[in-house]
């Protein structure tokens, strides 16, 4: 059922702390006299005189390039109807958020109180100067029609009227998937729609863009259907008014292929859906309430494939997919209009991502194990993080193939990143990583290879030449999962030690383990036993070169995962002490955390040596380390044990690597607020820039400072990344995700490339 919003609930949540949903802040600084006098004057008129001789140069000074117009006179508010334009302010508010959060948008909601179309586009039109593209919302038909057409003739920034186009893209990915499914095409698709307004219409013309035929439509208004012997049509209506004898519902729905509903709730009854042609396609599309429920259709058709715009059922069609990153690609190329190709590519775009795999992130909001590309998930997910760098750089695209864009983007790798980082999730690391790791993909043995999570990253690093997946686990179990799963493995080998194929090779493993261990109390017998254990397996194969490195540890302890690797391959020559280091994706660029994993109580010798192997693993992912020793205490302000370990390791380093930047002991929050660092202690080496690496005194800190950051801040990780063993070996942390697993091979990869 869906969630049940009580009245009181929402007027508290739009009233409570600054009433509202959005604010303005400042992007300058702004805490002294100078900085006020360059925000304003008299600084303020260089920027203004430089804007007057290239008005271009407004998209440099000011927040015009990612700023758009929000715009309505609430005549046709969602499930409202004419609210009237301040009544409406709320629900552009709100479309506001959805672009700021999913695409970085900045926005400003603008209710005109007039129903006048000469007036209300001469009002947006003379509002130009303020923004880089305006989004029309909830304005009745058939006026909106001739505000857009008005608009986009006159003005020379993007204009779109989500309500119209939003559906329409949206839609249109879903039927060019559920007519792939249902092995039906486009061209001689027979439609039905109940509903001719705004977004019908606007539906209509996407489907036809996408190939479907206009004589194979039938629409219907209040007063029944289009057809061409009608004289109460207007001219956007006239173009899908029907020659047909078609006379009522009963009639269009006969033998129809696809039924699209924008009208209101409950008026399709299942009778209506049993006259549908096989593997009929319904989208029931009025809000709160379809045309028809999804129980109803389903219980009548199981063979149906069914859309609605409700999220608590499958295929919800949904305009936040669409608008958010149209204006997204849009302004990145200071397109002068959205026209048909940006909208198209959009569509297209949607339809192939609902094909791809779906992240972990997405099955868990949602509460699935695993959707796959079907009847039940024919559109990505609302919460799919690839959307902004899909659809986004898709219609930039197009915008420059098609001639109206003013700015084309030259690097589509460096744009990617940028737009990564707009949603606070700077993937840069993560990139270089994938990419190194593309150049010379290494052969990985997956140790936990019965686990679906595993399985679907062992096939994306297989497809996206990450990697040579090899899985271990019983042969059965593993291909029963790829089956249920809809997972394409192919020739991945799998391989089960306890097998009887694989007897010679356990045999050979175990006699090189017995060679290793045989004077520290393993006898021929234990070190066979102990070769039938996939973690011992693992690391043995990655030991005589059958494979290059392990990944392992998902389900099970880190101990239990850790200590086979080094029994079996060993630290690095002169190594002491193996380390766990994490990679935290934040705001401010990359942080690296050590050690998280392995030592409780390191000695100062012992970090001295943690944080020269942190150093060289950061160096290898170009960047420079500047690191801070944290604890309670700042260059001696307290004493106490952790403080004087982690002085007399700073001690120990500057001696031993004096170009290398490391500083301390110093509290935490001076290695990050540089200001502050420079008025105290104006000697420290993390003076200027601050740190991006923090040694930590003991494993309680370090692990409870990672999991503060990775949960409670919510930044992506990378890692443990296991410092200081002979040979790649990554153990994951219990419960990592897809995307996690993901990271951990291409940094495999990468290290193996580099052994």
């Amino acid at each position: 059922m869906q969630q049940k919003i009580r009245r009181e609930d929402a007027l508290d949540y739009h009233a409570k702390g600054r009433p509202g949903k959005l604010e303005v802040i400042p992007t300058k600084e702004y805490s002294t006299q100078r900085d006020l006098s360059l925000a304003y004057s008299p600084g303020v008129a260089e920027p203004c005189l430089a804007i007057e001789a290239n008005p271009d140069d407004a998209y440099k000074y000011t927040a015009k390039g990612n700023l758009v117009a929000v715009i309505s006179n609430g005549t046709a508010v969602l499930g409202l109807g004419d609210i009237g334009a301040s009544a409406s302010k709320p629900v552009m508010e709100g479309k506001g958020l959805l672009f700021k959060i999913y695409a970085d948008i900045d926005v400003f909601d603008i209710e005109l109180n007039t129903k006048d179309v000469d007036e209300f586009a001469r009002t947006v039109k003379i509002l130009e100067p303020t923004f880089g593209g305006v989004n029309l919302e909830d304005i009745k038909a058939p006026e909106c029609f001739e505000i857009e057409e008005r608009l986009k003739r006159d003005l020379n920034i993007p204009i779109m009227h989500d309500d119209q186009h939003g559906t329409a893209i949206v839609s249109g990915a879903a039927l060019l998937n559920a007519l792939e499914l249902v092995n039906k095409r486009i061209e001689t698709a027979q439609f039905v729609f109940l509903g001719a307004g705004a977004a019908a219409i606007s539906c209509a013309r996407q489907y036809v863009a996408l190939g479907a035929k206009t004589e194979n439509i039938v629409m219907f208004d209040v007063n029944g259907p289009l057809r061409a012997d009608r004289t109460d049509l207007n001219e956007i209506m006239r173009v899908f008014a029907t020659s047909r004898d078609i006379n009522s519902l009963a009639d269009a729905f006969a033998g129809a292929d696809v039924f699209v509903g924008l009208s209101k709730g409950n008026i399709v009854n299942q009778e209506l859906i049993r006259s549908m042609a096989k593997d009929a396609i319904v989208f029931a599309m009025a809000n709160p309430n379809p045309e028809i429920s999804y129980e109803d259709a389903m219980a009548c058709r199981p063979d149906i494939i069914m859309a609605t715009g409700r999220s608590d059922y499958p295929n919800q069609v949904n305009n936040v997919l669409g608008f958010p990153y149209i204006f997204r690609g849009a302004l990145d190329v200071r397109a002068t209009e959205i026209n048909e190709a940006m909208k198209l590519a959009a569509t297209y775009a949607l339809a192939d991502l609902a094909k791809k795999s779906v992240p972990d992130i997405v099955n868990l909001a949602y509460g699935q194990d695993n959707m796959i590309f079907g009847r039940t998930y024919i559109l990505p997910k609302p919460v799919d993080p690839r959307l902004l760098a899909t659809v986004a750089p898709a219609v930039a695209k197009a915008a420059m193939e098609s001639g109206v864009a003013r700015q084309p983007i030259a690097d589509w790798d460096v744009y990617e990143q940028q737009l990564a980082r707009r949603l606070g999730h700077d993937n840069q690391i993560s990139r270089v990583i994938l990419t190194k790791a593309k150049t010379n993909p290494k052969r990985v043995v997956f140790a936990d290879a019965e686990n679906l999570k595993v399985l679907k990253a062992a096939q994306q690093v297989r497809d996206d030449g990450i990697a040579y997946p090899i899985l271990l686990g019983e042969t059965s179990k593993i291909q029963h999962i790829i089956k249920e799963s809809g997972l394409d493995l192919g020739q991945i080998p799998i391989i089960d030690p306890r097998a009887p194929e694989q007897s010679e090779l356990i045999q050979r493993f175990a006699d090189i383990y017995f060679n290793k261990r045989k004077r520290k109390g393993v006898n021929a017998t234990e070190a066979r036993k102990l070769m039938y254990y996939r973690n011992y397996f693992g690391a043995m194969m990655v030991e005589t070169g059958e494979a290059d490195a392990l990944i392992s540890g998902l389900t099970r302890s880190y101990p239990d995962t850790i200590r086979p690797a080094l029994q079996v391959i060993g630290k690095e020559p002169g190594v002491q002490k193996v380390a766990g280091m994490y990679i935290l994706l934040t705001k401010r660029g990359p942080l690296f955390f050590s050690d998280t994993t392995v030592n409780f109580n390191p000695t100062a010798d012992e970090i001295v040596e943690i944080t020269e192997m942190t150093a060289r693993t950061v160096e290898r992912f170009n960047v420079k380390p500047r690191i801070a020793l944290v604890t309670y205490s700042n260059f001696g302000s307290a004493k106490g044990e952790d403080a004087e370990k982690m002085n007399r390791a700073v001690e120990i380093l500057q001696k031993r690597n004096p170009d290398l930047i490391v500083d301390g002991e110093i509290q935490a929050h001076l290695a990050f607020n540089t200001e502050l660092l420079e008025q105290n202690h104006p000697f420290s080496k993390l003076v200027g820039e601050g740190a991006n690496t923090l040694i930590f005194p003991n494993l309680s800190a370090a692990n409870i400072a990672y999991n503060l950051m990775s949960e409670a801040a919510g930044f992506d990780a990378i890692g443990p990344i296991l410092l200081g063993i002979r040979k790649p070996v990554y153990v994951l942390q219990l419960g990592s995700s897809e995307r996690e697993i993901v990271n951990m091979v291409a940094i495999a990869v990468v290290e193996a490339q580099g052994k």
